[in-house]
């Protein structure tokens, strides 16, 4: 079976990952999707295994933007500096070896490496195939039975998803739209995204447009326009209005599904009643065993609910952003 955790970006995902992730027998693979080649990684005309080893292994340019300004967001794993990693914050890297790779082993650069030999192995088949024989080849390695996979901001390309896994069971973990666009403003990762989508000025007025980007030939300064406005925090209302944007283009997505392939979680709910949540994504993912001590060991993960931002802010800013989330908070029946 299919499996894969979606949701916005900062919905909670990422601790449902690691709760996954203390059960032996489950695989959770995190992020595996949502770096990997836009325009590659679901319309892939043809699946021979080299297309695939390349697509897994093609660098990730755009990562120089940040790591080159020794910007590190908490969900890069890779292991900067330790004795033997084949990569530094000066060089591009392929985008599994960030987060997924190094979310399940300790020697991510060596697991990259028998995983693109096992690639050019593989036979001529349809793309989902191939992505299926990577995650149970990952699965048997860590000697799991079954595989989740969850990246943030899967909502974005949940339709394309869908339509390459159209048997799949899809979890929908969600969060208060006003919790998680203000967690997206803390977060580097995306004050960038919104910058570009918004064409947001800093704070001396200049628009994200006219700033520069890494350049491979001299790289960037420590000091350009992109550093400024990734440091900066852009009105409350345009973090509120991506996240909408968010909810509404994968709700689309999941109004297609049969409601057995299908479930909603909030992640209030999630860190309200983790023991009890876990048994119901269990279920409903078709998961096999006694897995009671695994869910003690995943409950013991949740530091209770986040301490929540709205109220710190401005009366305006709060009327901004209540503007801002409530097509999707309507969406979601928050």
């Amino acid at each position: 079976m299919d499996r894969f955790v979606v949701g916005t970006g900062r919905c909670g995902s990422t601790l449902l990952s690691a709760m996954l992730h203390e059960d032996p027998s489950i695989l959770s693979i995190s992020e595996f999707f949502i770096g990997l080649d836009k325009e590659r990684r679901f319309h892939e005309s043809t699946a021979r295994a080299d297309r695939l080893a390349a697509l897994l292994s093609r660098d990730m340019i755009e990562q120089l933007n940040f790591s080159k300004r020794r910007i590190i967001v908490p969900e890069i794993r890779y292991p900067y500096g330790t004795p033997g990693s084949r990569f530094t914050l000066d060089d591009a890297m392929p985008w599994i070896l960030q987060i997924a790779l190094p979310s399940l082993s300790a020697t991510p650069d060596a697991l990259f490496d028998e995983l693109i030999r096992f690639c050019t192995l593989l036979p001529e088949q349809p793309l989902a195939d191939q992505y299926r024989a990577v995650f149970r080849w990952l699965a048997d390695r860590h000697n799991a039975a079954d595989w989740v996979e969850r990246s943030g901001s899967s909502m974005e390309y949940l339709d394309e998803l869908m339509t390459l896994f159209p048997e799949g069971r899809y979890l929908h973990l969600h969060r208060d739209g006003h919790e998680a666009a203000l967690s997206m403003r803390e977060h580097e990762s995306f004050r960038f995204v919104v910058a570009w989508r918004y064409d947001i000025p800093d704070q001396d007025g200049v628009p994200y447009s006219t700033m520069r980007t890494f350049d491979p030939s001299s790289g960037p300064s420590m000091s350009d326009d992109l550093t400024k406005i990734m440091q900066a925090r852009a009105p409350v209302e345009y973090f509120g209005r991506y996240w909408t944007a968010q909810v509404i283009e994968g709700c689309r997505a999941i109004a297609k599904l049969d409601s057995s392939h299908h479930m909603a979680l909030a992640f209030e709910d999630l860190v309200r009643d983790p023991e009890g949540k876990l048994e119901a994504i269990t279920d409903f993912f078709e998961l096999c065993g006694d897995r009671r001590a695994a869910r003690k060991n995943a409950a013991a993960l949740v530091r209770g609910s986040p301490s929540t931002r709205f109220e710190t802010l401005t009366r305006e800013e709060q009327h901004q952003l209540r503007d801002a989330c409530a097509p999707g908070m309507r969406v979601l029946g928050r």
